[in-house]
Protein backbone atom coordinates (compact mmCIF):
# COMPACT_ATOMS: atom_id res chain seq x y z
CA UNK A 1 0.00 0.00 0.00
CA UNK A 2 2.95 2.49 0.59
CA UNK A 3 4.47 1.14 -2.50
CA UNK A 4 1.40 2.59 -4.50
CA UNK A 5 1.21 5.73 -2.74
CA UNK A 6 4.80 6.28 -3.16
CA UNK A 7 4.43 5.69 -6.84
CA UNK A 8 1.51 7.31 -7.27
CA UNK A 9 3.08 10.78 -5.95
CA UNK A 10 5.86 9.94 -8.66
CA UNK A 11 4.17 10.07 -11.63
CA UNK A 12 2.41 13.22 -10.21
CA UNK A 13 5.30 14.94 -9.89
CA UNK A 14 6.60 13.81 -12.86
CA UNK A 15 3.35 15.00 -14.63
CA UNK A 16 3.76 18.41 -12.80
CA UNK A 17 7.30 19.19 -14.11
CA UNK A 18 6.83 18.47 -17.25
CA UNK A 19 3.39 20.96 -17.05
CA UNK A 20 6.03 23.47 -15.64
CA UNK A 21 8.63 23.03 -18.09
CA UNK A 22 6.23 23.15 -20.98
CA UNK A 23 4.51 26.67 -19.73
CA UNK A 24 7.97 28.56 -18.47
CA UNK A 25 10.05 27.03 -21.93
CA UNK A 26 8.01 29.06 -24.02
CA UNK A 27 8.33 32.21 -21.73
CA UNK A 28 11.84 31.80 -21.71
CA UNK A 29 12.21 31.55 -25.38
CA UNK A 30 13.62 34.69 -27.20
CA UNK A 31 11.53 35.51 -30.36
CA UNK A 32 13.98 33.43 -33.14
CA UNK A 33 11.50 33.58 -35.29
CA UNK A 34 12.05 36.94 -37.54
CA UNK A 35 8.27 37.77 -38.05
CA UNK A 36 7.17 37.59 -34.47
CA UNK A 37 10.45 40.05 -33.75
CA UNK A 38 9.53 42.16 -36.34
CA UNK A 39 5.83 42.25 -34.63
CA UNK A 40 7.42 42.71 -31.36
CA UNK A 41 9.80 45.86 -32.75
CA UNK A 42 6.84 47.11 -34.42
CA UNK A 43 4.97 46.87 -31.00
CA UNK A 44 7.94 49.05 -28.95
CA UNK A 45 7.66 51.39 -31.95
CA UNK A 46 4.13 52.18 -31.85
CA UNK A 47 4.33 52.56 -27.78
CA UNK A 48 6.70 54.87 -28.05
CA UNK A 49 5.18 57.02 -30.76
CA UNK A 50 1.94 56.73 -28.74
CA UNK A 51 3.72 58.30 -25.57
CA UNK A 52 4.85 60.97 -28.04
CA UNK A 53 1.70 61.51 -29.06
CA UNK A 54 -0.15 62.12 -25.58
CA UNK A 55 -3.19 60.39 -26.32
CA UNK A 56 -4.06 61.40 -30.33
CA UNK A 57 -3.77 59.41 -33.05
CA UNK A 58 -0.65 58.38 -33.99
CA UNK A 59 0.90 59.40 -37.33
CA UNK A 60 -2.19 61.49 -38.06
CA UNK A 61 -2.30 63.60 -40.90
CA UNK A 62 -4.59 66.65 -41.15
CA UNK A 63 -6.80 64.28 -43.48
CA UNK A 64 -7.26 61.91 -40.97
CA UNK A 65 -7.98 64.21 -38.06
CA UNK A 66 -10.85 65.73 -40.20
CA UNK A 67 -12.74 62.56 -40.93
CA UNK A 68 -12.19 61.99 -37.68
CA UNK A 69 -13.54 65.59 -36.33
CA UNK A 70 -16.49 64.93 -38.89
CA UNK A 71 -17.40 61.37 -37.49
CA UNK A 72 -17.72 62.55 -34.18
CA UNK A 73 -19.66 65.82 -35.01
CA UNK A 74 -22.09 62.81 -36.96
CA UNK A 75 -22.53 60.85 -33.83
CA UNK A 76 -23.11 63.89 -31.68
CA UNK A 77 -25.47 64.54 -33.69
CA UNK A 78 -27.38 60.96 -33.93
CA UNK A 79 -26.90 60.75 -30.34
CA UNK A 80 -27.54 64.16 -28.97
CA UNK A 81 -24.30 65.28 -27.94
CA UNK A 82 -24.54 68.87 -27.71
CA UNK A 83 -21.75 71.94 -28.25
CA UNK A 84 -18.96 71.11 -26.23
CA UNK A 85 -20.07 67.81 -25.63
CA UNK A 86 -17.28 65.07 -25.40
CA UNK A 87 -18.46 61.86 -27.00
CA UNK A 88 -15.44 59.78 -26.25
CA UNK A 89 -16.00 59.76 -22.65
CA UNK A 90 -18.51 57.64 -20.51
CA UNK A 91 -21.81 59.17 -19.78
CA UNK A 92 -22.11 60.13 -16.06
CA UNK A 93 -25.78 58.74 -14.88
CA UNK A 94 -27.71 59.90 -12.49
CA UNK A 95 -30.16 57.92 -10.61
CA UNK A 96 -32.73 60.15 -8.21
CA UNK A 97 -34.59 58.48 -5.43
CA UNK A 98 -38.22 57.97 -6.37
CA UNK A 99 -40.62 60.05 -4.01
CA UNK A 100 -42.58 57.44 -2.07
CA UNK A 101 -45.85 58.19 0.12
CA UNK A 102 -45.63 57.07 3.62
CA UNK A 103 -47.87 53.85 4.51
CA UNK A 104 -50.63 55.17 7.06
CA UNK A 105 -50.40 52.02 9.21
CA UNK A 106 -53.90 53.50 11.32
CA UNK A 107 -55.97 53.64 8.46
Amino acid sequence: MLTNQILSAARNVGLQSRRNYGVSAVLLAKASDPIQQLFVTKLREYAQKSQSAGGKLVDATPEIQRELKQEMEKLAKQYGGGQGEDMTAFPAFKFEEPKIDPINASA
